[in-house]
């Protein structure tokens, strides 16, 4: 069984938010903090760093 990658990440995103309860500006904060890295000049650098 193959899941798509933005599946699996929404399930594991709602799951977290509904038990750990952070705060809704924090979850926003990295999920735009992670939108603007992943197009930014950094992002081969993480990329490298996370292989």
């Amino acid at each position: 069984m193959q899941v798509p990658l933005w599946f699996a990440l929404a399930v594991v995103g709602c799951v977290g938010v509904k038990f750990l309860r952070p705060p809704w500006w924090l979850v926003a904060v990295l999920l735009l903090g992670g939108f603007l890295l992943a197009d930014s000049i950094l992002a081969p650098v993480i990329n490298t760093a996370i292989k």
